[in-house]
């Protein structure tokens, strides 16, 4: 009875989570055979690394049995080479990195500890310096178009003005779906722990909603959410910058994030 009920929430959960991502791939000419396709190299990848016997190898003949597929389907999956995005995921850890040095770094800062306006070059207290300091070999012009496409900057009187604290890709839409692997991987991932996790280890994951918010309010609320979470994320962003490792320090480190997102629909649909 109870395995009846999981499974029916279970299906309920997946056909909704698979809603936006279907509207997605259909606007981006993802036909179902290619998502079908990716669903079972996944299915067989997670299969072989996450779910081999305890003390035990996993093989060809157990996946094939725990997914349904047969063996010469596991073996050409398994061989079967997944889409390269590091190089754009690279790109969108380099604009953040950016941004964060310039909102903590008082090196790049005014007189009122605010993120000053930076000259493009220089030798010190420049976009030029801080772009070498936090993104490692990216030229500095390839940073500035691609922050001023975001809207994170603007060119005032020869210098660069940091307008907007938060860092989401501008007209590029391959920056903008690696965000969808990223943020929504991480969300699922946080929700797979926590039905497992003994009470003490569970991690943080909540939101508010209300479903008959005043229409009329409904702008107020958007900008009052934005501007709450956005100083949350600095505040947080100080604190971890605090206890990252030194690069080439040789010590493995941990990955951790915290992520806050604002959704707004009519309430009668689903």
């Amino acid at each position: 009875m109870l395995e009846n009920k999981l499974t029916k929430a279970l299906s309920a959960s997946i056909l909704r989570l698979l809603r936006p991502l279907v509207r997605i791939l259909l606007r981006n000419g993802v036909a179902y055979g290619n998502f079908t396709e990716l669903a079972r190299k996944v299915y067989v990848d997670v299969a072989f690394e996450e779910f081999a016997p305890r003390g035990k190898k996993q093989t060809v003949s157990r996946v094939s049995a725990m997914t349904g597929l047969t063996r010469k389907e596991v073996k050409r999956l398994l061989e079967m080479v997944g889409p390269a995005d590091s190089a754009s995921q690279e790109r969108f850890n380099r604009g953040i990195r950016v941004i964060s040095g310039w909102l903590r770094d008082k090196r790049f800062h005014d007189a009122d500890g605010k993120p000053a306006d930076l000259p493009v070059d220089g030798k010190r207290k420049s976009f030029a310096v801080l772009v070498k300091e936090y993104s490692g070999d990216i030229p500095t012009k390839a940073m500035l178009t691609m922050l001023e496409e975001a809207g994170n900057v603007r060119q005032v009187k020869g210098k660069v003005r940091l307008i907007r604290h938060a860092y989401v890709p501008g007209s590029d839409p391959v920056n903008k779906l690696q965000i969808l692997g990223t943020d929504v991987g991480e969300l699922i991932g946080t929700i797979d722990h926590n039905l497992t996790a003994g009470q003490d280890a569970l991690l943080f994951q909540r939101k508010v909603a209300y479903d008959n918010i005043d229409p009329a309010a409904a702008g107020k609320l958007k900008k009052l959410s934005s501007k709450k979470a956005q100083a949350l994320l600095e505040q947080l962003d100080k604190q971890y910058a605090r206890h990252e490792l030194e690069e080439g320090s040789g010590d493995k480190g941990k990955y951790i994030s915290m992520g806050i997102y604002y959704h707004e629909r009519n309430s009668e649909k689903e």
